[in-house]
């Protein structure tokens, strides 16, 4: 069998691309880092064999799943439970005291993808007391993702590592007291999902809906360009409250952005910062 021989993308198809995408379902992808949705765009059209530009056009504007499918392929993020678990410690360590003395705790987890790292901050809450004062906001412009975090059901394949980062963030207790398998899968204990709320939330085009105690939002930014990170920024540091934590990716950074003057450092590895008083 010939092997298809698919197309390179250049900058002018995915500015046709971002534009039809707009047109048939509202999303704006144009902020987002021409290198980033270029990959995006390029691992589509390799994984599906499109070798043809203007008949995959043709086939978007006739079929809006196919659409929906290429939305997903933008906006899906890499997670597993406690990811990067010197993240977790680092909120052990150097957050937890802070939230203990709040009465409540309002936590908004932003492209939340599949939910993995959403629950493991209820686990990290319950193990600390906190979770039964606690709510978690958990959002993703991908309704696909948020299906899959509001079932709190994950293969057993993915739970692989989970011991061993669970264990690296200095949990206390033990990773399987949280969840349960169940026809050959691993399902979330009730005590965590009923914390958490899931919803849609565009960071690009939606504005602010709360004001948070810590906010998270991970490996997003790195996707949009400069001018959408400083919106997306500002709107996190109005979400804040008083002494508000902001914790984003390793390769992100506040420098130079609206808000750098505004926070001061909790964690320099970690991109954890705090809202100045």
């Amino acid at each position: 069998m010939t092997e298809i021989a698919t197309f390179q993308i250049g900058a002018s198809e995915v500015n046709e691309l971002i534009m039809v995408i707009n047109d048939y379902s509202g999303y704006d992808f144009s902020d987002y880092s021409m290198p980033s949705i270029k990959r995006r765009f390029q691992r589509y059209i390799d994984i599906n064999k499109i070798s043809d530009f203007a008949q995959l056009l043709q086939d978007l504007m006739n079929d809006s799943s196919m659409v929906n499918n290429l939305i997903e392929e933008i906006t899906v993020n890499v997670t597993e439970v406690f990811r990067d678990p010197c993240f977790f410690a680092a909120i052990r360590s150097d957050l937890v005291p802070q939230l203990n003395k709040l009465p409540v705790i309002k936590i908004w987890h932003a492209g939340c993808s599949t939910g993995e790292e959403v629950y493991s901050m209820a686990i990290l809450l319950k193990e600390h007391d906190l979770l039964h004062k606690s709510i978690i906001y958990a959002t993703d412009i991908n309704q696909t993702v948020l299906d899959i975090a509001k079932s709190a059901k994950y293969s057993i394949e993915s739970f692989k590592e989970t011991e061993f980062n669970y264990r690296e963030s200095e949990g206390t207790g033990k990773l399987a007291d949280y969840y349960t398998v169940s026809n050959g899968e691993i399902l979330m204990n009730e005590d965590l999902k009923s914390k958490i709320i899931f919803s849609t939330h565009n960071l690009v085009s939606d504005s602010a809906f709360n004001h948070f105690d810590l906010i998270i939002c991970r490996n997003v930014l790195i996707y949009f360009n400069k001018s959408l990170q400083d919106k997306v920024l500002q709107m996190f540091y109005n979400s804040l409250t008083e002494n508000g934590i902001l914790a984003i990716g390793s390769k992100e950074t506040l420098l130079f952005s609206p808000i750098d003057s505004k926070m001061q450092v909790v964690n320099a590895k970690w991109k954890i910062w705090k809202k100045k008083e």
